[in-house]
């Protein structure tokens, strides 16, 4: 799929089929969140992937927002490092960067995916080390759920003229 119309397509789905991900697939999808940018190249992330049934219900059960993941065939938990952190402040938007470029893969390769928000609230970010066997130095992110789409969203058009702002406010 051509870039601009991933971008155009990604919608936020949080129903799938019970099609399983092929490590292919799902390792090309990592790849592109490693491949985003970040403050002084520090890629301060790590990726804990979910396929664990048992594990994607309790994770469902446990956080408020997290339905979605009981459906899906697995998740990504995009997670900052900050022991890598050699930019203090930057390592939020580094991780959003993977996040986007994760959620763009998948449309890509025609998956569907919905950002579960973790960060920056301290009982998800716990949830997920708790449950996970997240370190104490590592920030669980975001909760991303990936499958093959069960329903479909039209696409909206979002350009709004009067938020650009030429040479000036």
């Amino acid at each position: 799929m051509e870039i601009f119309e991933a971008i155009r397509t990604r919608r936020s789905i949080r129903r799938y089929t019970d099609k399983k991900i092929d490590d292919t697939v799902l390792n090309k999808i990592l790849a592109a969140g490693m491949m985003a940018p970040s403050a002084g190249n520090e890629q301060p992330w790590h990726f804990v992937v979910v396929r664990d049934a048992q594990m994607r219900r309790e994770i469902s059960r446990q956080h408020p927002h997290a339905g979605a993941l009981a459906e899906a065939p697995l998740a990504i938990v995009v997670c900052a490092d900050t022991a890598l952190e050699r930019h203090p402040g930057f390592m939020p938007l580094d991780c959003a960067a993977a996040t986007q470029n994760i959620l763009l893969a998948a449309t890509g390769l025609g998956l569907a995916s919905v950002w579960v928000g973790v960060y920056p609230r301290q009982d998800r970010m716990d949830l997920l080390r708790r449950l996970l066997g997240v370190p104490a130095a590592v920030l669980p992110f975001s909760l991303l759920p990936l499958g093959y789409p069960a329903e479909s969203k039209e696409s909206e058009d979002r350009f709004t003229l009067s938020c650009v702002h030429q040479e000036h406010w």
